[in-house]
């Protein structure tokens, strides 16, 4: 078809609905947009790529050594010592997790709860605590 067959419609106004107010150039853009028919797929894709640390099992010296710190630790009762805790974190989301680190003072050793909370606010299990060192563990447990 060549424009002379449009030529009785090509200067006639640009039609506009009294019904509908004009779409606006945002949503006109939308229509063209590409569909995502995975709709999530990015996000549990970076999900399942996501690394985490299997939980290291301390051999029975290395428990007795951490379970004598924390006897110390809980004899020194409101001294406040402060302490680096190494321990396992478990990942909310998938099997493992990842080990951190905190340095700071301790305000309570609780042995029923079996927890150590420092006065940052974090508390910590026992049994996810691998490493504990400070001051206090180099002048009893010398290397």
């Amino acid at each position: 078809m060549s424009m002379e067959s449009y030529r009785h419609i090509i200067d006639l106004p640009h039609h506009v609905s009294a019904a509908h107010p004009p779409m606006s150039l945002y949503d006109r853009a939308a229509q063209f947009a590409p569909f995502k028919a995975l709709a999530g797929y990015e996000d549990d894709a970076e999900e399942t790529a996501r690394e985490t640390e299997g939980r290291i099992e301390l051999d029975e010296s290395s428990v007795e050594r951490l379970d004598a710190k924390l006897q110390l630790l809980g004899e020194q009762t409101g001294s406040a010592a402060e302490v680096s805790v190494t321990y396992f974190l478990a990942d909310d989301k998938k099997e493992g997790g990842a080990y951190r680190s905190v340095t700071g003072r301790v305000k309570k050793l609780d042995a029923i709860a079996g927890t150590l909370t420092l006065y940052s606010g974090v508390s910590i299990p026992f049994a996810d605590i691998v490493r504990l060192d400070g001051e206090l563990f180099r002048r009893a447990f010398p290397d």
